[in-house]
C-alpha cells in the first residue's frame, strides 16, 4: 500500500509540473528489484568475452554483452566491473614470437578482409585481475572446470586456452573457481554453444561423444554428449548459487540460424558462371554418371546441369553407400582400368546438394577452386579434368554439413537446452531464449528502436563478419533479451540500451 501511495504521490507531481510551454515526463526509477548487482561475475564462451569478426580486441571486448549489463547494472547499485583486455585492435594473439590467432576482419566494400598490423597480444603476458568478465573464447561447458585451462605451458598442445592463460589465476586454476573466488552476488551464465559448433563449423569432421562420458577423450570438433553437458551445468549453476547469488542463464540456437551455415546457398551455380563448360560437364561427366548410377539404382544422386536455372553442387557424402566398385567396373571398358578405378574413388559416394544441406561460409572461397593433395580428399591433387571443387570434383566433407550431421546437431542442441531450462527452474534463475531469438532474426527479423535485424550475412545488422559472433549492434540486441529476462524475473526496472548507438561494423582503423 505504501508503495502505490508513492507512484501516485510522483504521478501527481509529474502533472503539477507540467505548464503550456513544456511537458516534464518522469521516467521510473531504476532499482535493482530482489536482485543484487554489486559483484557481477560473468561466464561463457566468446559470446560472453565480445569475440567479433573473426578475433577479440578491445573495441569489441568493450560492447560484449556482460560490458553492456554491468554498464546498466551501475544504476541499480552494481560495482566495478572488470574484464581482460587485450593488447590492441588488431586482434590475434602471439605465442613464443609466432602468431596462433590471426586478426580481425574488415569489411572492404566487397568482402570481408583481414586488417593490416601483426598482433601483440602476447598468451605469456599474463594480465592481473580479478576479472569480472570470465568469458573464455573456445570454450566448451565441461572446460569451465578442467583444471589447467589455463595453465600458458599447454597451449601450444592444446591442452589450454590461449584466451583463459592470459587471466587465469593460477596454472590449475578453473573458470569456476576463478568466478566463486569473487564471491558474485549476480552472475551470468551462457555456455554450451561450442559443444556442437566445432563439429558444425568443421563440416562434421569431428565424432559425434553421444554415450561417451569422459570429456578427456573428446576432440576438438566433437559433439558433447548431453548427459555430460547436463552434469557440468548443473555443477556451475550450484558452484555460483552456493552464496546466495541470483542470476540470469540462456540457452543455445540452431546453428542455422547463423549466417555462416545459410549465406551459400545449395544451389549456386549459375550458367552464365559455368559458360561453355555446362554442356561439357553435361556430356563428359555428368550425363554418364548419371547412367552408370542409374544402373545401380542411385540416379537421383546427379542430375543434368541446367541452362537456364541455378545448379547445385557436386558434394561427397559420407552417408551415402559407397558404388565405387561399381562404377569402376561400369566405367572400364571405356577408360581403361586405372583411371576407372580412380574415378570410382572420386565419385562413389558423389551426389549433388539439395536444400537440405548447409554449404559453409568459408566454401564460397572453395567452390571452382583446385583441389590439393591436402584436401582432396585423396592425397594427392587430382588432374584436369577433375580439378574444380563442386562442378567437376565433389566437395568434401569439410565444407558441407550433411542432414545425418545436422541432424545430430540438433538433437544435442535440444538436449542441451531441456538441461538449460530445467536446471535454471530448479534455481529460480533468470532465462533467456535465445535459440527464439535467433529463429527470428533468421526469419521475420526483429524491430527495436526503429532498426529492423535480421541474420543476413554483413548487412542484416545482427551479425559479425566471421558469420558466428554478433556485431556491436547484435550484442546490444542480445544484452536487451538479458535485462528483459532480469527485469521479468526479479522485478528489477532496469534500462535497455539504444541500439542506435552501437555501430553494425568495425571499420578497418580503430
Amino acid at each position: 500500500m505504501i508503495k502505490n501511495f508513492k507512484w501516485l504521490l510522483l504521478v501527481s507531481l509529474t502533472f503539477v509540473a507540467c505548464n503550456d510551454d513544456e511537458d516534464i515526463i518522469v521516467e521510473e526509477p531504476v532499482s535493482a528489484g530482489s536482485a543484487v548487482f554489486s559483484k557481477y561475475v560473468a561466464l561463457g564462451d566468446s559470446f560472453a568475452a565480445g569475440f567479433s569478426d573473426g578475433a577479440l580486441f578491445i573495441e569489441a571486448q568493450k560492447g560484449a554483452y556482460p560490458n553492456i549489463l554491468a554498464q546498466q547494472f551501475s544504476e541499480a547499485g552494481g560495482g566495478a566491473f572488470t574484464t581482460p583486455f587485450t593488447a590492441d585492435n588488431t586482434g590475434g594473439l602471439l605465442l613464443g614470437g609466432n602468431v596462433i590467432a590471426n586478426q580481425r576482419l574488415f569489411f572492404n566494400g566487397a568482402a570481408p578482409t583481414p586488417v593490416s598490423g601483426t598482433p601483440t597480444t602476447n598468451v605469456a603476458t599474463k594480465v592481473t585481475g580479478p576479472f569480472g568478465n570470465l568469458g573464455v573464447p573456445g570454450a566448451k561447458s565441461y572446460h569451465l572446470v578442467a583444471a589447467g585451462y589455463g595453465n600458458v605451458a599447454g597451449v601450444a598442445a592444446g591442452l589450454a586456452n590461449p584466451y583463459y592463460a592470459r587471466f587465469s589465476t593460477s596454472a590449475t586454476s578453473t573458470v569456476l573457481g576463478d568466478a566463486v573466488a569473487q564471491t558474485p552476488t549476480f552472475f551470468s551464465l551462457w555456455i554450451g554453444g561450442n559443444d556442437v559448433l566445432g563439429f558444425a563449423t568443421s563440416g562434421g569432421v569431428g565424432t559425434n561423444q553421444t554415450g561417451n562420458m569422459n570429456p578427456a577423450t573428446y576432440g576438438s570438433n566433437d559433439i558433447t554428449d548431453p548427459t555430460v553437458f547436463a552434469s557440468v551445468y548443473n555443477t556451475l549453476v550450484n558452484g555460483m548459487t552456493a552464496n546466495g547469488a541470483k542470476g540470469v542463464v540462456a540457452n543455445l540456437p540452431y546453428v542455422n540460424t547463423l549466417p555462416f551455415f545459410t549465406t551459400v546457398p545449395s544451389s549456386p551455380l549459375s550458367p552464365a558462371a559455368l559458360g561453355a563448360n555446362l554442356a561439357t560437364l553435361n556430356a563428359q561427366l555428368y550425363g554418364p554418371l548419371k547412367q552408370a548410377l542409374t544402373v545401380f539404382g542411385a540416379g537421383d544422386r546427379i542430375n543434368l546441369l541446367s541452362a537456364t536455372a541455378a545448379n547445385p553442387l557436386l558434394i561427397r557424402d559420407e552417408s551415402l553407400p559407397n558404388l565405387s566398385a561399381q562404377l569402376t567396373a561400369a566405367f572400364t571398358p571405356t577408360l581403361g582400368a586405372t583411371t576407372a578405378a580412380f574415378y570410382g574413388a572420386v565419385f562413389g559416394q558423389a551426389r549433388q546438394t539439395t536444400s537440405a544441406d548447409l554449404v559453409l561460409l568459408t566454401t564460397q572461397s572453395a567452390i571452382s577452386a583446385a583441389p590439393t593433395a591436402a584436401n582432396s580428399g585423396l592425397g594427392f591433387a587430382p588432374p584436369a579434368p577433375l580439378n574444380s571443387f563442386g562442378i567437376s570434383y565433389p566437395l568434401q566433407d569439410m565444407h558441407v554439413l550433411i542432414p545425418s550431421e545436422i541432424e545430430a546437431i540438433r538433437v544435442a542442441t535440444d538436449a542441451y537446452n531441456t538441461s538449460i531450462k530445467a536446471i535454471a527452474d530448479s534455481k529460480g534463475l533468470a532465462f533467456v531464449d535465445a535459440k527464439a531469438i535467433m529463429n527470428q532474426l533468421s526469419s521475420t527479423g526483429i524491430v527495436s528502436n526503429n532498426f529492423t535485424m535480421t541474420s543476413q550475412f554483413v548487412f542484416g545488422g545482427s551479425f559479425s563478419l566471421d558469420g558466428v559472433h554478433p556485431s556491436p549492434r547484435g550484442y546490444a540486441l542480445i544484452s536487451n533479451a538479458f535485462i528483459d529476462a532480469i527485469n521479468a524475473k526479479y522485478a528489477s526496472t532496469l534500462k535497455k540500451v539504444d541500439l542506435g548507438k552501437y555501430r553494425i561494423l568495425f571499420p578497418a582503423s580503430l
